[in-house]
């Protein structure tokens, strides 16, 4: 009896040890569905925020891609721009500046997104994330270059919102 009850207490042991992982996957779903209400997630909340109310865009001026000057921007970048407020029912708040101010401001959650002819390979990567590619045109030395836009770190919901809008438009040129 002594041996049944050994081995009972080990198939119970190696049961328990099994379901552990599986156990501890469950939690972890759990934990970030109701943390965040779905994936992507916004910690700032910048696409519910944004979505009916006012899209704060900071613009470098770069031409053809940016061109600010008397009244709003123009260029390439802020028709995006301006087509993407437009899918989320909001009306675009112009900034104007340098590049590290408007980089500043959108890491202090002062801006929504920053544009001004940037390329993916951006100095700010390590300050902003950057969008996927929305087009390719040769450089100054003919190589291929990717420009992007730049928006909260973070924000996914927000990223991938704008990614799409952009991903739909993939390929215009200035």
């Amino acid at each position: 009896m002594v041996e049944s009850e050994r081995t009972r207490t080990a198939d119970a042991a190696r049961r328990t040890s099994a379901a552990r992982p599986l156990a501890a996957v469950c939690a972890l779903v759990a934990v970030l569905t109701g943390c965040s209400g779905g994936f992507p997630a916004d910690p700032d909340g910048t696409l519910e925020t944004v979505t009916g109310g006012v899209l704060r865009v900071g613009v470098s001026s770069n031409p053809p891609w940016t061109e600010t000057g008397e009244g709003a921007p123009t260029g390439l970048e802020p028709g995006l721009v301006e087509g993407f407020a437009e899918s989320v029912d909001a009306e675009v708040e112009w900034t104007s500046g340098g590049e590290e101010e408007l980089v500043g401001r959108l890491e202090r959650s002062e801006l929504d997104l920053v544009v001004g002819g940037f390329t993916e390979s951006s100095p700010w990567s390590a300050q902003a994330a950057l969008t996927y590619p929305y087009t390719t045109v040769p450089g100054p030395d003919g190589a291929p270059e990717a420009h992007v836009m730049a928006a909260p770190m973070g924000e996914n919901a927000f990223l991938v919102a704008l990614e799409s809008y952009l991903l739909d438009r993939q390929d215009v040129q200035p």
